[in-house]
């Protein structure tokens, strides 16, 4: 089946945001804070505990030195985990960005707050733990990626994309200061305007999202060779302005800052020198989800819900997280082996660039006083079943998540490992609890376990299309050590239509129609990879039919109307 080239529309998409850009910036007078905009008292009493919230894009939950990656070199998170609380049975509420991160902030699940999908903008009328925590007296920042309104804009519509550009320094959705980044140097953030103003030349070695573009040495999807030197990289830049903003601190003031890398989301694109430095990808194993022959590939996927092997042999495009020219079924073993060395090398530097965060936190003497979370948004196929990137794909490569707190030292809280099922929509109340006050009551989740038993039983994430053409609908509850999937009949009235995307996009695509009776069960403790899917196993019925009474009780309200998809991704 050919392949759209998508690399010029890529190229297209960068050359109107960089016009957008130039012509809001030709135009906007610089608008600084208000002058009415006072911080709130410190809080008064025992010293404020600060929190440092590190989130990562795209990072499966074993892809660091601690959760026993073989290759990464992490010991910076690794220190957190030995030293704080982990937890191995953390999930997201969704597995694309959008509507995680709208969780994170929220506290509520994406069927409440709305954002179900990618392309959704969130609302104003959602809980929000960054205006509670600066009402309580917390200075408050955002440093590298937000994703609360969609990134496919080149005409800057949205108030995210063109704060930059029109040198807007007013507090936004709760944080007093907030510097933005993406995948490189796309659309009108804060990262993109400064390489572009500094180190024009570094523009061109990047790769472009969603492309699918073959790079590197094996033409792997999205790898790039950039020559970008490390320092002028976003995971550096992130780090270098989350620095500079907690050197500009009162250190006795309170703070919470969340600094939110881009990588190791796609494209596949670290410094050059840096890729050459840590290792070969020759010679490395598969990863630990790939069966290891396109035959067993296809006699597992042949057992789970027809978009499974479609996405595998290209009849599906999958354009909820992928580049839709991908087909999985064309990937080598080494470009495999290249794109997991390319998100090895990836992770490692935001480790590194973490550990320069935290040695300036120590020689202030703020560590003391500091929780540290540190997550991703949401896993990557990353191999399993012979698939990348994400999509409507309910396994724990994309489910399950590193979450690591190390809380203040001085709070007294020793280390553990909880095996209790946690997700997402528990950080915000977790945050408050440490800040001392009370959650929204409209919050949906609860503080986070510092030690087992807790008794918590399930966790719940949902899935929705952002493309009506496609309607897809699932619901998940992981329980018991089991995960189980179900199908909601097709829609095709939910979604955004986007005609000229969805004709890139879908061309050729074999969009399947679910009428309610599908699903994936999977026995996680005997079948960690989630090879067999138990759904149809007349010995597993009533288990199945008990975990979907269970997860049908335990769905979170939904809101509507529903929130409209405003643009793409």
């Amino acid at each position: 089946m050919a392949c759209v080239d998508l690399t010029p529309v890529a190229q297209a998409i960068r050359m109107f945001s960089r016009g957008a850009f130039l012509a809001r910036r030709a135009l906007a007078p610089r608008v600084g804070p208000p002058a009415s905009a006072a911080h709130a008292p410190a809080p008064a009493g025992p010293r404020a505990r600060n929190i440092l919230f590190v989130t990562v894009d795209q990072q499966r939950h074993d892809a660091l030195g601690f959760a026993g990656h073989q290759f990464a070199r992490t010991p910076v998170v690794d220190a957190l985990a030995r030293d704080g609380v982990t937890y191995r049975r953390a999930h997201v509420q969704n597995v694309v960005c959008m509507p995680s991160r709208a969780t994170m902030l929220t506290g509520q699940h994406p069927l409440t707050h709305g954002v179900v999908a990618n392309g959704i903008p969130l609302d104003d009328g959602s809980p929000n733990v960054a205006r509670l925590l600066h009402a309580a007296g917390y200075r408050t920042a955002l440093v590298g990626k937000a994703h609360f309104d969609p990134h496919l804009d080149p005409l800057l519509r949205f108030p995210e994309n063109r704060r930059a550009a029109e040198r807007d320094e007013t507090p936004w959705r709760g944080f007093d200061h907030v510097e933005l980044a993406a995948h490189g140097p796309i659309g009108g953030h804060h990262y993109a305007a400064w390489l572009y103003e500094h180190h024009p030349e570094d523009i061109a070695g990047f790769g472009a999202v969603l492309t699918g573009a073959a790079g590197g040495a094996t033409g792997a999807p999205e790898v790039a060779d950039n020559p970008v030197p490390r320092a002028h990289y976003h995971t550096d830049w992130v780090a270098d302005r989350t620095i500079a903003w907690l050197r500009s601190l009162d250190p006795l003031v309170p703070f919470f800052c969340w600094m939110s890398f881009p990588d190791p989301h796609h494209p596949f694109d670290p410094p050059r020198a840096e890729v050459r430095k840590r290792g070969d990808f020759r010679g490395r194993p598969l990863p630990s989800g790939h069966p290891g022959s396109p035959e067993r590939i296809r006699a597992i996927l042949a057992k789970k819900p027809q978009h499974w092997l479609d996405f595998y042999e290209g009849r599906f495009r999958n354009p909820e997280g992928a580049p839709t020219s991908f087909v999985p079924a064309l990937l080598t073993g080494d470009q495999l082996r290249e794109i997991d060395h390319m998100v090895q090398v990836k992770n490692e530097l935001v480790d590194e660039a973490l550990g320069r965060v935290l040695a300036v936190l120590a020689g202030r003497g703020q560590d003391e006083h500091t929780d540290i979370f540190f997550t991703s948004d949401h896993g990557d196929l990353g191999g399993h079943a012979g698939l990348l990137f994400k999509g409507p794909y309910h396994v724990e490569a994309l489910l399950r998540v590193p979450l690591v707190w190390r809380p203040a030292p001085s709070a007294g809280v020793p280390p553990a490992v909880i095996d209790e099922p946690v997700g997402h929509v528990d950080l915000a109340p977790t945050f408050c609890a440490i800040a001392g006050i009370p959650a929204a009551p409209a919050m949906q989740g609860e503080p986070l376990p510092a030690e087992r038993g807790s008794r918590r039983e399930r966790v719940i994430t949902t899935f929705d299309s952002q493309f009506a053409r496609v309607g897809m609908h699932l619901r998940t509850i992981c329980r018991d050590g089991m995960i189980c999937t179900e199908y909601e009949p097709s829609t095709r009235d939910r979604g955004g239509r986007f005609p000229l995307l969805s004709a890139l996009w879908l061309r050729g695509s074999r969009i399947p129609r679910y009428d309610g009776s599908e699903g994936e069960l999977y026995d996680v403790r005997n079948d960690p990879e989630q090879w067999e899917n138990l759904w149809n196993d007349p010995a597993r019925r009533r288990l199945r039919d008990d975990m979907r009474a269970d997860l049908r009780a335990h769905l979170p309200e939904e809101r509507l109307p529903r929130l409209p998809v405003a643009a793409p991704t």
